[in-house]
């Protein structure tokens, strides 16, 4: 499948028929992701947890850069598909690329929604409403601490090394 915009239906298709491949896979055991991730980053992205509203890091920044996911350090959102929400956390309108982004429909605290997760990693990372702007309509909710934001003068700086 060829990038494209997703929408809604696109979503609600992978998350009931079934996702694309990622480029590649990342496996650790629990005891190795405890290892390398701060106990809340492990809480939030290998048990699904969620931070409070409006505490997470990244969440009122907005300087230019590309958002990666904590554990695996797969691309994930560019901070030119962010937006402000209102909601506190930070929220994006697409994956940087279509297969980066696992879609499970989501049944807990007694409502449906689509949960997303790092295809790479399966780590947590929010989840995903068709209430965002234009022109996909989609708002991926994402918490802070499943991400870690490389800037463009960070990319540029390894290029150059």
């Amino acid at each position: 499948m060829e990038d494209k915009t997703l929408t809604w239906k696109d979503v609600i298709h992978f998350a009931t028929k079934g996702n694309l491949e990622p480029d590649t896979r990342v496996e650790k055991t629990e005891a190795k992701w405890r290892e390398i991730l701060t106990p809340e980053q492990f809480r939030i992205t290998r048990q699904a947890g969620t931070e409070a509203p409006h505490t997470g890091a990244l969440c009122s920044r907005y300087d230019a850069g590309v958002y990666n996911c904590v554990c695996c350090n797969t691309p994930l959102f560019d901070s030119t598909i962010k937006f402000n929400s209102g909601t506190g956390w930070p929220s994006f309108s697409q994956p940087i690329k279509n297969n980066v982004i696992k879609y499970i429909k989501d049944s807990s605290f007694g409502m449906v929604r689509v949960e997303v997760q790092c295809s790479t990693c399966d780590a947590h990372q929010g989840h995903v409403f068709p209430d965002g702007p234009e022109p996909s309509g989609l708002r991926y909710c994402i918490n802070s601490g499943a991400m870690v934001m490389q800037t463009e003068d960070e990319t540029k700086e390894k290029e150059t090394n």
